[in-house]
This record gives C-alpha cells, sequence and structure tokens, in this order.
C-alpha cells in the first residue's frame, strides 16, 4: 500500500532534479547518477504496486526505500533553500557574498555532496541485501495472498444463505428489484446494476431478490457468477456452464476444462436457447466485463435478466446496448442500523435488547459505522465477549487500530481495501490525502483539487490544464464510492464531499504506518518523535502535548493544515513547507519568516483575521494558490505581481452581519499591474480602478474573474475585457453603489461561449441582449436589479441553467410567472421581492427543481400556484414571509396541505428574542422547532447564500 506514495515522491524528485538543475550547480554528477537509480526504482515500484499483499520482508524494502527517499528530498529541498537565499539578493550584494562566503559555499556543496554519495552507496546496498534475506522477487503473488484472493468469493456468496430474521433495512431496495426482475413492461434483456461503496449491502440486496419465489417461480434458469478484479473470461464461461447446469440437474461436461472460447460460447447459448433466465455478476470492477461476455447471453424476447454488483459509478451507468436500470444502495438508518447491531451484539440477551450501562457507547459505536453494514455486522460479531465498559470504550477510542488487528474485524478492512488497492498509482495519494481533514468535515471540491496541486500529485496531461486533471481525480474516487458528496451545485457538479468513517480509519492507519501524515486531534498521545518524521501534519484539537512540542524538530514537515477555532501559535523554521493551510484558524499576524517559505505552493488564510500581507511576499516564488477571502486584508502589496506561478488568486470579503444590504459583498485593492500574472487562472474578489480596467483586458487567460465597485465609465473597457476572456468560466460583476447603473450592453456580440456561472449586482435598465447566447451558462444570480420587466421571459429558455437567484431583482409588478422552459433547473431562490404577491407555476414548468427558497416577500400571502405540479421537490424554506402563507399549509386540515404533502421538508425561519429559530412543517416528522445553533444539518437561507457566494464572487 505504500509504494503509491514511495513511488510519487521519487517521481517529484525526479522532476525536480530535472527542471532546476540549474540551481542545483556543484554536485552534478552525484544528481545524475542518484537520478537514473531513482527512475529505475520507481518503474520497479509501479509494477510492484499492481499487487496487494506483502510479505513482511517485502514491507521492509519498501519502508527502506521510502525513508531513503525523504532523505533525498530533504537533502534537495535543503540544497535548493540554502541556493534561494543567494539568488534574492541583488546582483552587487550577491558578487560580494560569493566573495565573502565563497569558503562556505565550498562547504556546503561538499557536504551535500557527501550525503548523495552515501545515498548512492544505499541504493545500491538494497538488491544485494535483499538477495542475501530471500527478498528479491518484491510483488510477486504468494501463497499467503491466493488465500486471501479465494476468501473474498466466499464472503461475497455467504450472502446466498442469509436468514430472512438477519437482515434489516432491504424493504424498499428488494421491492425495486423484484420490480424490474418479474415486471411485465419489458420482454426484452435487461440489464439491472446495483452500486454502493464496499460493505453496503449489494450483494445481500441482490441474493434476497435472486432467492425469492417469485423470481424462481417465473425463470427457467439462474446463475450466480463472482468476478474477480483479474478475471479471465474462458473460466467466467465455465462458471456459467456449472451454474446453469447444476441448477437444471443436468451433468456438467467431463471436458469443460479443455473446452476452446469458442465451445464455451456455444454450449451456453445452445442451453440458453428459449429459456428465461436471470444471471447475477457479482462484485463487478470494470465495464469491459460486458463485452467480455454479453455474445454468450442470448436475447429472445423472453424478458431475461443480468444482475451487476458494483462499486463504480461507471460500470453502473455503461451502455450496454439494451434497456438497464441502476439502483443505488443507501446506507442505514439510524434505527435500522441500531437493529442490525443488537440482532449481533446482543443475541443472548432478551429480545436481544442492550444493557442500558452500555447504551451510550453502543450508540456512538454504531454512528461510527454510518449505516455500512458490514461494519455494523462485524462490530456486533465481536461485542458479545465484551461485558465491561472499559472494553467497549477502548473498541470505540482505537478503531483504526481494531481495524488492522481485530480478527473479528478482518473482513472490514479486507473489503474496503480492495477499493483502495485497485486505484490508479497517483488516486492512492489524492485518497490518503483526504484523511487530513475531520471527521465528518465536508471538502470544497476546489480547495482539494489546489492542495493536490500543491501537493504535486498531479500529473501533466498534454491538453488538459492541472485543475482539470485534478478534478478528474475527484471523480473517480467518487465513482469509486471512495468519497461521497455531500451537496451539489446547480450544474450537479459535486460542491462538497467528505469521507466515510471507516474509509477515513483504513486511510489514518495506512498513513501513519507509511509515515504520510500525522493527525493530531487531542485523541490520544502523538509520538513527538514519531510525528517529526512525518511529511504532512493535521492540527484539529490544541492540548498541553502540542503547545510544548518543539516545531525546530519538524524540519521535514512539508504540509500543516489547521482546523481548530483556538487561538493558536504559528510554529517558526517549518522552512521547506509546500502548503499552510489556516483557513479559519484564529491568527492576526504572520510572522516573518513566512516570506523565507520559497517551497510554498499553497497559503490559505481564508477567515483568519490577518489584517496586511508581508511587502516582500513576492519572495515566495512557487507560490499557486493565494486565499485571503474573508480575512481582514484590504489591500494586497505590490510585491504580489512578481509572484509568476500563482495561479489562483481569490480576495474577496464579506460581512455576514449584513447580508441583505447591498453592501455584503466587498472587493480587495490589488497593484493595476496585476495583469503581469500570466499564469493567473482565478482573480475573485479585485476592486476596479481605471488603470486595471485597461489593464485587465489583456488578462485572457483568466478562467474566473469578480470585480467589484465597477462604474458606468468602465462599461467599455469592462466588456472589451470579458470579450478578449475565451476560456471565461465564471463572472461576477458589482457596482460601486446600489443606485449606480450596472451598464453591460457593450458586449453586444456573442460572451464568452464557455460561461457557465454569472453574477451580477447592480441596477440594470433592462435584460442584457447577450443574456440569449448564454448556451452553458448552469447558475445566475442577479442581485439589487431592481429591472422593470420581467426578467423571467429573458431566461427561462436557457438550457442548461440548474441554478437561480434573484434577489431584489424586479419592482415591475405583483406577480412572477413560470410559463414554460428551465428545464434543467434545481435550485430556485426568490429573496427581497417587495411588491410581489403571486407566484405561477405552469404544470411542465421546472420538472426536476429540487429546493425552492422564498425570502423577505411581504405580500406574499399564498403559496405559489402550482406547486403540486413540482414532484421532485425535496425542501421548501419560507424566510420572513406573512404568517397566513405559514397557516395557509400548517397542519393536515391547513387549506393548502394537499399542494404540498409531497414535500419531505419545509421549514419556516422567523427570529425570536433568543435568536433565529426554524421550524419544521414537513408532514413527514411534524412541526418541531429547532434552534439554529444546534439545526445545522438544516439548509438554510444564510448558509446557501454564504456557499454560493463563496464559490461564485
Amino acid at each position: 500500500m505504500a509504494l503509491a506514495a514511495v513511488g510519487l515522491l521519487i517521481g517529484r524528485i525526479v522532476s525536480a532534479l530535472e527542471n532546476e538543475a540549474s540551481l542545483i550547480g556543484g554536485v552534478r554528477d552525484e544528481l545524475n547518477q542518484l537520478n537514473h537509480e531513482l527512475t529505475s526504482m520507481r518503474s520497479f515500484l509501479e509494477d510492484a504496486d499492481k499487487t496487494t499483499v506483502q510479505t513482511q520482508g517485502e514491507k521492509t524494502w519498501v519502508a527502506n526505500v521510502r525513508d531513503l527517499a525523504y532523505e533525498v528530498e530533504d537533502i534537495i529541498d535543503e540544497y535548493m533553500y540554502y541556493m534561494y537565499k543567494q539568488k534574492v539578493y541583488g546582483k552587487f550584494t550577491r558578487f560580494l557574498r560569493q566573495i565573502v562566503y565563497a569558503p562556505k559555499n565550498l562547504w556546503v556543496r561538499h557536504r551535500i555532496a557527501t550525503k548523495l554519495q552515501k545515498i548512492n552507496s544505499m541504493i545500491k546496498a538494497i538488491p544485494e541485501r535483499n538477495r542475501r534475506y530471500g527478498v528479491d522477487r518484491v510483488g510477486e503473488a504468494n501463497s499467503s495472498s491466493q488465500d486471501h484472493q479465494r476468501r473474498l468469493p466466499n464472503l461475497s456468496e455467504s450472502s446466498l444463505f442469509f436468514k430472512d430474521d438477519d437482515l434489516v433495512g432491504i424493504e424498499d431496495g428488494k421491492k425495486q428489484l423484484l420490480d424490474w426482475l418479474v415486471g411485465k413492461e419489458e420482454s426484452q434483456r435487461m440489464v439491472i446494476s446495483v452500486v454502493g461503496m464496499g460493505g453496503s449491502g449489494k450483494t445481500t440486496l441482490v441474493a434476497q431478490a435472486y432467492n425469492s419465489r417469485i423470481v424462481k417461480r417465473q425463470f427457467d434458469c439462474f446463475a450466480w457468477i463472482t468476478v474477480s478484479q483479474t478475471y479471465v473470461v474462458d473460466e467466467l464461461l465455465r462458471s456459467m456452464i456449472k451454474e446453469f447446469y447444476g441448477g437444471a440437474k443436468e451433468a456438467i461436461p467431463t471436458d469443460l476444462s479443455s473446452m476452446s472460447y469458442r465451445e464455451l460460447i456455444e454450449m451456453i447459448t445452445n442451453f440458453l436457447r428459449w429459456k428465461r433466465y436471470v444471471i447475477v455478476f457479482d462484485d463487478v470492477w470494470s465495464s469491459n466485463l460486458w463485452r467480455d461476455i454479453h455474445v454468450s447471453l442470448l436475447d429472445e424476447g423472453l424478458g431475461s435478466r443480468v444482475i451487476l454488483t458494483t462499486r463504480k459509478e461507471d460500470v453502473a451507468s455503461s451502455s450496454f446496448g439494451v434497456k438497464s436500470h441502476v439502483h443505488y444502495i443507501k446506507l442505514l438508518g439510524v434505527s435500522d442500523a441500531w437493529n442490525l447491531f443488537c440482532v449481533k451484539a446482543f443475541s443472548s440477551n432478551p429480545n436481544r435488547c442492550c444493557p442500558q450501562h452500555l447504551k451510550t457507547l453502543a450508540q456512538d459505536l454504531v454512528a461510527k459505522c454510518k449505516g455500512l453494514p458490514l461494519a455494523i455486522v462485524a462490530l456486533g460479531g465481536v461485542m458479545p465477549s465484551k461485558y465491561l465498559e472499559s472494553e467497549w470504550r477502548n473498541i470505540y477510542n482505537s478503531l483504526s487500530w481494531e481495524l488492522s488487528n481485530n480478527p473479528g474485524l478482518e473482513v472490514v478492512k479486507t473489503i474496503l481495501l480492495l477499493s483502495y488497492n485497485d486505484l490508479p498509482y497517483r488516486l492512492k495519494c489524492c485518497f490518503l490525502y483526504c484523511c487530513l481533514f475531520p471527521k465528518d468535515y465536508e471538502i470544497k471540491r476546489k480547495r482539494l483539487i489546489r492542495l493536490w496541486m500543491a501537493e504535486g500529485f498531479v500529473e501533466k496531461v498534454r491538453g488538459r490544464t492541472p485543475e482539470e486533471v485534478a478534478e478528474s481525480y475527484l471523480m473517480e474516487l467518487i465513482c469509486r464510492s471512495m468519497l461521497q458528496v455531500v451537496k451539489r451545485n446547480g450544474s450537479g457538479r459535486p460542491r462538497t464531499c467528505k469521507m466515510h468513517d471507516l474509509m477515513r480509519e483504513l486511510a489514518i492507519s495506512t498513513s501513519e504506518t507509511e509515515k504520510f501524515c500525522v493527525i493530531y486531534d487531542g485523541r490520544e498521545a502523538n509520538d513527538e518523535e514519531e510525528s517529526a518524521t512525518n511529511r504532512r501534519m493535521s492540527i484539529q484539537s490544541i492540548g498541553r502535548e502540542l503547545q510544548s512540542w518543539n516545531w525546530k524538530g519538524m524540519l521535514k514537515l512539508r504540509s500543516l493544515l489547521v482546523f481548530v477555532v483556538e487561538e493558536i501559535a504559528l510554529p517558526l523554521g517549518l522552512r521547506l513547507l509546500r502548503v499552510l493551510d489556516l483557513e479559519y484558524a484564529r491568527i492576526e499576524v504572520l510572522p516573518e519568516e513566512l516570506v523565507d517559505l520559497f517551497n510554498l505552493r499553497y497559503l490559505n488564510l481564508k477567515g483568519t483575521r490577518v489584517k496586511e500581507l508581508p511587502k516582500s511576499i513576492g519572495r515566495l516564488c512557487n507560490l499557486n494558490t493565494l486565499d485571503i477571502t474573508n480575512s481582514k486584508i484590504e489591500v494586497i502589496p505590490a510585491g504580489i505581481t512578481e509572484l509568476r506561478n500563482l495561479r489562483h488568486l481569490m480576495m474577496r470579503q464579506a460581512d455576514y452581519g449584513i447580508m441583505d444590504d447591498f453592501h455584503f459583498g466587498r472587493g480587495t485593492t490589488t497593484p493595476s499591474n496585476i495583469c503581469k500574472l500570466k499564469n493567473l487562472q482565478v482573480l475573485a474578489g479585485v476592486e476596479a480602478q481605471p488603470d486595471l480596467m485597461k489593464r485587465i483586458r489583456n488578462m485572457t487567460q483568466l478562467k474566473r474573474i469578480g470585480i467589484t465597485k465597477v462604474r458606468e465609465v468602465d462599461e467599455e473597457d469592462l466588456c472589451t475585457a470579458i470579450q478578449n476572456m475565451s476560456l471565461l468560466r465564471r463572472l461576477s460583476v458589482k457596482v460601486i453603489d446600489e443606485d449606480e447603473y450596472l451598464r453591460m450592453d457593450a458586449l453586444s456580440s456573442t460572451p464568452p461561449c464557455s460561461l457557465k456561472v454569472l453574477i451580477l449586482v447592480g441596477k440594470l435598465e433592462k435584460v442584457p441582449c447577450w443574456f440569449h447566447s448564454l448556451q452553458n451558462l448552469t447558475y445566475l444570480s442577479l442581485r439589487w436589479s431592481r429591472l422593470t420587466e420581467d426578467p423571467i421571459p429573458y431566461i427561462q429558455a436557457l438550457p442548461n441553467l440548474g441554478l437561480l437567484s434573484l434577489c431584489n431583482a424586479y419592482e415591475g409588478g405583483g406577480q412572477l410567472c413560470f410559463s414554460e422552459g428551465f428545464h434543467k433547473l434545481r435550485i430556485l431562490n426568490l429573496w427581497n421581492f417587495p411588491q410581489l404577491n403571486e407566484i405561477i407555476i405552469e404544470r411542465g414548468v421546472m420538472p426536476g427543481l429540487q429546493q425552492f427558497y422564498i425570502g423577505k416577500c411581504m405580500q406574499l400571502e399564498i403559496i405559489p400556484h402550482g406547486i403540486e405540479y413540482l414532484e421532485d421537490l425535496q425542501e421548501l424554506q419560507l424566510r420572513l414571509v406573512k404568517n397566513e402563507l405559514i397557516e395557509c399549509i400548517r397542519g393536515e386540515g391547513s387549506k393548502d396541505h394537499q399542494k404540498v404533502r409531497h414535500i419531505p421538508r419545509i421549514y419556516q425561519w422567523r427570529q425570536t428574542p433568543v435568536g433565529p429559530k426554524y421550524e419544521l412543517l414537513s408532514r413527514s416528522t411534524g412541526p418541531a422547532c429547532v434552534d439554529l445553533k444546534l439545526g445545522s444539518s438544516l439548509l438554510d437561507f444564510e448558509c446557501h447564500f454564504k456557499e454560493v457566494l463563496e464559490k461564485k464572487m
């Protein structure tokens, strides 16, 4: 498992040796020799990584390679740091320093050369040592690995024999599968895919449907095939013959093992002719399976069914050339998870009840499983022998250790490791990196992408930007059920994601073993000496132990992420850092040493109290990302223009205390020659200035720009700049004050065709004439537009619009009518319409709407006409509306209850003397008041607008 991390590190070192040769003078011969050795070693590691089980000797070999690679990285980075310090001075000063410090320079180069020679000798000694101790064929399968592979099909096929009493929470899924299996809607062959993360109960669910009496009555023959990750087609065909013939009580041909591929196909097709069959392919890892076996599965129009179970969404959604359905496994809810655990953990107790003294701990332990059936069953299976509260607490506190060392939980780790081991080389590091975020933390897509880039995980792909490649990595992890999507944006793309608790425990265990990272969360003592050898640290709690640490011993640290809300003193001397993420940390002053971090790629000061950046920030020559969003920084120093590698600059400021006010969001003052940054992709939250508006037209490489304090006189320069930005995907423009007109009519020709997000904040005389050409737009926000004409007819035909937010956008009348279009709209916000008294939604309009927010519409007394047509609507929020509107939907006897009874969640926001409250009006749970501070799971207006604006401004 460590091979990917080590191999990627070696690749980064080799790249540094090639790209920074001019900086690493004086030790060229040693570096060239080392380069050749490391390149060969990396190729060998990539081959070895394709196997999953290593002997103890092999693990020692990998550990030796890892430690050597880390040492090489330290030497090179420290030498480059030394050479960089010589480079930052002026020419005359450098000349004097070269004379004065010539002896020291020679001594440093000699010391580096000696270290590199020693490492080269150590690398060459590894193969000899391996041969001496019999570890010379790393990565070859052994008997242990073969036994391991044989056990996996047994685990899956045991689901065929589960009793109904042992199962909970699968009734709805079973009903859906049976409808597809025996329904009369389709007489042609059909493919049914069941997809979910490892251990989620896919096989168990399918087995229940497969074994049901109604299925056995309606089909002529059956087969259950367990597919390995490295299947052989001929062996699959032989398994199919054995299953079909055995189920029909027919003799299995004795010469089966010697039959050719063609003979096997002929035997299966002859057997299946004029039969209605159902066949299950369990645990499919590749969409190539259908290509390999579909020719053997006849389609006689009899309603045969093929079922696939898989962890990968791309397999489930493959084009099979026939009608297909996909069922997404839902993890167990709290009640079902608890019932399943009690069945396993307290089977000998009366009514399978949990003893009262263990109940709190037991519930916490079940919560750790996050609804994953395999984990619940395995944990329940090891707990019957535990009687003491202390034993239960030990299991809870050391779950990651238990996963690796408790035989009863081996099955959980085995199943989860299958997904990890199947990941492509680079994605393993990307996955492990996610465990640096706290438990249940919602990781924003773009933040994760930029961190991966800074870490060097993203490979160069011709024709694609690093951001695009990194996003493909993220989508792959989501597709493989390694990460869970929490929220999506209007176009359906993931906005935030998180790790399942057990996936995170697995990642933590692997990361700590391989010195990939260390996490300080206050749960248990971290060894300072051991932590000092790790390359990445995540601080999630501040305790006495951390405060007493000697940070000077952490010089090897490359990444530091802080997730604490308490005040924290930044450690000094971490001169080789690549990543410094301090989002929302309580710091006010940056240490002077910050500008010496020449290796720094990523600096996140979002939400901190920092008031100014160092004037010499231009010395951070490798910086890719600088995020000062919602900090106290109002002016960017001139040195920013020296950061020629900068790709992402986010500077938007917001005051959430005045969210209803026009001046809620503002920008930051930058030097007018910011256009010198030719690699910049994102420029968000910049204040408009006359010189800047004229020069910005040269930044044709921008993909996202947000400008504030725009004046009418800036129209021509602004529109010319936008027209030149052919790659632009996100555009946010805000005028200087609410009485200033936002004029963008000069953008008369087609705006950038790639534009997906558009936010206009300011008074509009009319809807811009170029709106109709925004064919790729997925998000549109009009704020304080105060149009006198209805904007709806101008935007209803936009084919890809997924999120529409209108805030004080229309003053022309009391009615908004959605009469047609909006076919892909998922989220609709209507906010601050002082005169609005009626909303009309015609049948067939916005059929896919899922979230609907209405706020500060004090003339609106009735629920929108036609809301009953929105069958997919999941959430309706009402904030600052008349009580008459609330009363018409409160309770089953209310006037309009029938129109909204299909909506699972309906919330009313109201202000109370003790703070804001949400009242849940939905029929599923009945009215209930929720404290806003405690009800963090509720998607309220303020949180929604905050997240949207953070992404789009």
